[in-house]
């Protein structure tokens, strides 16, 4: 159980709180990669509460900038983009991929009024499929590169309806794997039978094991017929699940994301398959709606129904019944929820290194150190390896795969 004060600096993630700080040590993922192109140049961010714009400029570079524009405050959302970068449709000021102000049309020849002017701006990579920025102090951190995405080919990205939530609890439902055999006891792909809707299929499960390493928090499920599922909890918000990674973005204190990425890992190829294999694979990308899943898709609990058939939506309904920002001064935990009672400590403990002036864990500083290992060795066994998809197949095409969170 938390205190309402530590609650707060837990899950707020606006500029200047503490939660907020500690997310803007590390990368954050924006938007799919063709969410910008030549003929959608420029696409709305809500991202740890602050309005941002990306946009592609017309020599192709990308960047994401502050949505209000710093002379009068309308949206560059609606700019006019140019070969050095994007001008406000309202008076014209130019802005390049830095925010660096180009030009103030409306001002006398030869001022250097423009030089005055800086817009905020983050700076962007593209990596797996997907647009990242980072919204922290210089210097810069290495954008981390996830073993799973170097070693496999890369055949979806996908962008999960929004969860009106904080990030926190989608964050700690991944720390919570006793959910799994009660709440997915009937639409998580096994095929024991049920005896008792109460129990699920708990009684499966021997022992649950969660030790924080270098990168995160590593979580292991032993059952009672032998099987071991290990994976690693991405400090602070990116599970590496089966063989794909999601990563659960704050957009502002009640409203998050999930972004998905896919791959074939070709266990039993050589590099030189894969090679060919990553030259002739299409990345398929997708945005889901909640439609299938929750009516009306734009209401919260109570006002929205949950399809309880569909795994991704029995989460929905128990991460978004908790409420906007789950009271946890009000929780009774128990043993199992262990995972979730270590992932707070954690955070606890990084932001205070953050207010230190301090790196938290997992934020790289050396390229040469930029791939995380995810346990992937644990892979390797015979019975993940049937989870494995078979090159050409499309994993998020099976929604029960595609809904383990």
């Amino acid at each position: 159980m938390l205190t309402k004060e530590e609650n707060e600096r837990l899950t707020r993630v606006g500029p200047g709180t503490p939660g907020g700080e500690l997310l803007r040590r590390y990368w954050q993922p924006v938007a799919l990669v063709p969410s910008v192109s030549e003929e959608t140049p420029t696409k709305f961010v809500r991202l740890l509460g602050e309005d941002l714009v990306l946009f592609r400029d017309k020599s192709g570079n990308v960047g994401l900038l502050a949505d209000h524009c710093s002379h009068r405050g309308a949206s560059l959302l609606y700019g006019r983009v140019e070969e050095r970068g994007i001008s406000c449709a309202y008076h014209g000021w130019l802005y390049d991929t830095s925010g660096n102000c180009l030009e103030t049309p409306a001002e006398p020849e030869g001022s250097l009024f423009h030089l005055t002017v800086k817009q905020r701006a983050y700076p962007v990579q593209e990596y797996a499929g997907i647009y990242w920025t980072y919204m922290g102090p210089a210097p810069v951190p290495v954008l981390p590169r996830f073993d799973v995405v170097e070693m496999g080919v890369l055949t979806a990205v996908g962008e999960v309806p929004r969860e009106d939530c904080n990030w926190l609890q989608v964050v700690e439902n991944n720390l919570d794997q006793t959910h799994v055999f009660i709440l997915h006891q009937d639409t998580s792909g096994r095929s024991e039978d049920v005896n008792s809707t109460t129990r699920g299929l708990i009684d499966k499960l021997g022992e649950l094991h969660y030790t924080e390493c270098e990168f995160g928090i590593e979580r292991k499920q032993i059952h009672k017929d032998g099987y071991v599922e290990t994976d690693l909890l991405i400090f602070p918000q990116t599970q590496r699940l089966l063989n794909h990674v999601s990563v659960k973005v704050p957009i502002d204190d009640t409203h998050s994301r999930n972004f998905r990425i896919f791959i074939d890992l070709m266990l039993d190829a050589s590099e030189e398959e894969k090679a060919r294999a990553r030259a002739n694979t299409t990345v398929d990308y997708w945005e889901e709606s909640t439609a299938e899943g929750k009516t009306p898709s734009d209401k919260a609990y109570p006002f929205a129904q949950y399809k309880m058939d569909q795994l991704r939506f029995q989460d929905f309904m128990v991460l978004e019944t908790q409420g906007p920002i789950t009271a946890r001064e009000n929780e009774r935990l128990g043993t199992g929820d262990k995972g979730v009672v270590l992932l707070r400590d954690v955070l606890m403990r990084e932001i205070g290194r953050v207010e230190q002036g301090l790196d938290p864990i997992g934020v790289i500083r050396d390229p040469e150190r930029a791939v995380i290992d995810t346990h992937t060795g644990t892979l390797h066994d015979e019975r993940r390896a049937r989870w494995v998809t078979p090159a050409g197949v499309r994993l998020f095409e099976g929604r029960q795969l595609a809904g383990v969170r």
